[in-house]
């Protein structure tokens, strides 16, 4: 899928090794999360072990485009490594975090962007690519899917986007999406209520033409 291509290794090996680890439990997220803060890559590394797959299933979401996917869950972990001074954890999870960063990533996508990443990924390749989703019987079938529902879902304002793909779809609780948007947590919840009524008025409107 992807990989932390990119990350300057050098850099982080600067910082010395990692106290997660070196530790002989699992570490949790605020271990990784000290670590990353002191320049540890193998704090990241094992935050993209963990949370990757995760954040690649909302990328798609929010692009209808698995190789747009790879790309954007590629830049939230390099823009994750670029800010780690920033990092944070919420509920003792660095997921909202890193869902923060994707759904900026996803947002900035330009639509040129998508248009061209999406050709490339139509494109014929000399290797197989594993298929990333359970139970979905082709990526062309998925991506289809995924376009006709983000179609009713981008007539929302963008706002209303977010909070509806991190609460409905990622299952982030109203606590962890507000700490992800960086918002109160009661505008989680009116934005929610609006985006889910708004997109049953969409969808009722669009089965009848």
């Amino acid at each position: 899928m992807t990989s932390l291509e990119g990350i300057d290794m050098a850099e982080a090996a600067a910082g010395g090794p990692s106290r997660s680890a070196n530790a002989s439990r699992s570490p949790t997220d605020s271990d990784l999360v000290a670590d990353l803060r002191d320049g540890s890559s193998a704090a990241l590394g094992i935050l993209f072990d963990r949370y990757s797959d995760r954040i690649y299933n909302y990328c798609f979401r929010r692009t209808a485009s698995w190789d747009v996917a790879e790309d954007a869950t590629s830049a939230t972990f390099l823009e994750a490594w670029k800010s780690r001074d920033r990092t944070q954890v919420y509920d003792e999870s660095a997921l909202p975090w890193l869902y923060g960063i994707a759904t900026n990533v996803c947002r900035n996508l330009s639509r040129k962007q998508r248009r061209h990443l999406y050709a490339v990924g139509r494109l014929p390749r000399e290797r197989d690519v594993p298929d990333h989703a359970d139970g979905v019987a082709t990526r062309v079938d998925d991506e289809r899917r995924m376009s006709e529902l983000l179609a009713a879902i981008r007539e929302l304002p963008q706002r209303d986007q977010d909070v509806l793909v991190l609460v409905a779809w990622s299952g982030l609780s109203y606590e962890q999406a507000a700490a992800a948007l960086d918002v109160p947590i009661g505008t989680v919840r009116s934005r929610l209520a609006r985006a889910r009524k708004r997109l049953a008025a969409i969808t009722e409107k669009r089965d009848q033409s």
